[in-house]
């Protein structure tokens, strides 16, 4: 199956927390590294647009959607 995958750039990330906001099932933060942490990596396509959201929003441009991307691509 394939779909979007959520990708966040921790080097890039500020802590900002938008995308929290916007898909708080799909982010998270982890407040002792202050980062923003992706809960879910392949969000079911009902999703896309709360997510969508949170990418646009992102002030540090940390946040990508990947498409076409499967789960297995993501298992080492």
């Amino acid at each position: 199956m394939s779909g979007m995958r959520v990708v966040a750039d921790l080097d890039l990330c500020q802590g900002h927390q938008l995308c929290q906001g916007e898909a708080p099932d799909v982010f998270g933060f982890d407040e002792d590294a202050d980062v923003v942490v992706v809960l879910e990596k392949h969000p079911d396509e009902a999703r896309r647009a709360d997510v969508t959201q949170a990418v646009k929003y992102c002030p540090a441009f940390a946040l990508t959607i990947e498409d076409g991307a499967t789960e297995e691509e993501d298992r080492p």
